[in-house]
C-alpha cells in the first residue's frame, strides 16, 4: 500500500519530498477557481438588503437562508472528504461547480422565501463538493510548503468573497436580481478551469503508505492528546466564524443603521472588510512553515480582540479602520489551523478539510441564524457588543501541543 505525498507530515520521508517541488500553476488554476466559487456564494450575502426588502423578510429569515446555505456546505463535506479519502475523484471539482451554477441561477428567478432557500441550499451543496478536494489538491501541490499553499489557496476564496459586495453594489443594486444570473459565466468559467486541474490531478503520481505517515506525525503524541487538539481548533474556529458572521450578514445593517450610509456605501464598506481578509489570509500560512502554526494561531485568535472590544464604540471612519485591522489579523488563523490539523491525521486529507471547511460553515451559518434572533430582539448594536468578545477565547492557544518539537522529541 503506498501514501500521497501530499499525506505525508513534514518530518517525514524526505527524500520522498526532495524529489517534489511547489507546482505554483495548479496553486494558481485551484485559487483562481476558489476565488470564483466564493464570489458566486458571497452574492447571496451581498444581495440580504434586496432579498430583505423585496420578500419583506425579517433578520430571522435573513439568517435562515445562510443557515441554509451553511448548513448543506457544512454538514456535506466531511463526508465527501471521507469517500474521496478513499476513492479519489478528480472529476468531482467541476461537478460541485455545476451544483453551484445551478443554486446562482435559481437565486436569480425565486418567486418566494421557499425557493430562495433551495437556491442557497444548491450553492451550499456545491461547496461541500469543491472544498474538501480542491484543498487536497493544494496540499499536493504544495511541494511540502503546506501553509503557503493553503493560503493561497484560501487568498483566492477570500478574494473572491470580497468582490461579491463590490459587484452586486455595481451590477445587481442598479439592475435589479434577475442581473444575478450574468454571474453563470463566471461558474462556467470555473467549471473549464476544474476540467484542466482534475486531469492533472487524475494523472498525479501516488505513494500511499498511509499508516506509516501517520505515525511518523503521530510517534509522540497520545490519543488523548490528540483529541484534546481538535477540541481547541474547533472551539477556536467557533470563536473566528461566529465573529466573522456578525460582519459578513450584518455589517451593511450596522451601517446602515447607525451611521445613516446607503447601501451602496455599505456594501464598499462590507467589501474593504472582506479584501482585508482576503490580505490576511495569505500571511498565516507562510508564515506558520518557518514558525510554527501554534503561534499563528494564538496572535491571529486573541490577537484581534482589543479591536473587535472596541469595535462598538467608534465613530464611522473609525469603525472602517477598525474593521481591516480586524479582518488582516483575524483571517490569518484558518491556514494555520487547517494545516495544523492535517498534520495531527496524515492519510485524511480529505477528511480533515471537508471537517474543518464544513465545521467553519456550519459556525458560520449557525452565527448568522442566532446572531438574527438577537439583532431582531435586542438591535443590532447589541450584536456587534456581544460579539466583540468572542475573541478572548483564543487563551485557550496555549494548551495546543507544539507539533514541531513534538517531531523532534
Amino acid at each position: 500500500m503506498q501514501t500521497r505525498v501530499e499525506d505525508l507530515p513534514l518530518s517525514a520521508a524526505p527524500a520522498v519530498r526532495a524529489k517534489s517541488s511547489t507546482n505554483f500553476r495548479i496553486l494558481g488554476a485551484i485559487s483562481f477557481s476558489h476565488l470564483l466559487n466564493d464570489m458566486i456564494q458571497s452574492l447571496i450575502l451581498a444581495i440580504y438588503p434586496i432579498l430583505k426588502s423585496g420578500f419583506q423578510l425579517s433578520f430571522a429569515q435573513i439568517g435562515l437562508i445562510t443557515l441554509t446555505y451553511q448548513l448543506t456546505a457544512s454538514l456535506l463535506q466531511p463526508a465527501v472528504g471521507m469517500i474521496t479519502d478513499r476513492k479519489p475523484m478528480p472529476y468531482s471539482l467541476p461537478v460541485g461547480m455545476a451544483f453551484t451554477l445551478g443554486g446562482l441561477l435559481l437565486l436569480a428567478t425565486a418567486p418566494n422565501f421557499a425557493v430562495l432557500l433551495i437556491a442557497a441550499a444548491l450553492v451550499g451543496t456545491g461547496s461541500s463538493v469543491f472544498h474538501p478536494e480542491s484543498s487536497r489538491v493544494a496540499r499536493m501541490a504544495s511541494g511540502g510548503q503546506h501553509g503557503l499553499a493553503q493560503s493561497l489557496f484560501q487568498v483566492g476564496g477570500n478574494t473572491g468573497a470580497s468582490l461579491g459586495p463590490l459587484l452586486a453594489a455595481w451590477i445587481i443594486v442598479p439592475h435589479g436580481r434577475g442581473s444575478v444570473a450574468w454571474f453563470s459565466l463566471a461558474a462556467l468559467l470555473a467549471m473549464v478551469v476544474l476540467l484542466q486541474v482534475s486531469r492533472w490531478y487524475r494523472d498525479h503520481p501516488t505513494v500511499r503508505d498511509k499508516a506509516k505517515a501517520r505515525h511518523a506525525s503521530l510517534v509522540s503524541l497520545s490519543r488523548a492528546q490528540v483529541g484534546w487538539s481538535l477540541l481547541i481548533l474547533g472551539l477556536l474556529i467557533f470563536s473566528k466564524y461566529f465573529y466573522l458572521a456578525s460582519i459578513s450578514s450584518y455589517y451593511t445593517f450596522y451601517l446602515m443603521h447607525r451611521f445613516g450610509v446607503s447601501v451602496q456605501n455599505a456594501q464598499t464598506h462590507l467589501f474593504v472588510f472582506l479584501f482585508s481578509v482576503a490580505a490576511g489570509s495569505l500571511i498565516g500560512g507562510p508564515i506558520g512553515d518557518r514558525i510554527g502554526r501554534k503561534w499563528v494561531i494564538w496572535v491571529s485568535i486573541l490577537g484581534v480582540a482589543p479591536f473587535t472590544l472596541l469595535l462598538p464604540h467608534v465613530d464611522l471612519f473609525w469603525t472602517g479602520v477598525l474593521t481591516v485591522v480586524i479582518g488582516l489579523i483575524l483571517s490569518s488563523a484558518f491556514s494555520a489551523i487547517l494545516v495544523y490539523a492535517q498534520d495531527l491525521f496524515p492519510g485524511r486529507v480529505g477528511m480533515i478539510s471537508g471537517l474543518f471547511f464544513g465545521f467553519a460553515f456550519g459556525m458560520g451559518g449557525i452565527g448568522a441564524a442566532v446572531l438574527g434572533q438577537v439583532a431582531d430582539a435586542r438591535g443590532i448594536e447589541f450584536v456587534y457588543a456581544l460579539c466583540a468578545y468572542l475573541p478572548l477565547i483564543g487563551v485557550i492557544t496555549v494548551f495546543l501541543p507544539n507539533l514541531e518539537r513534538a517531531r523532534t522529541a
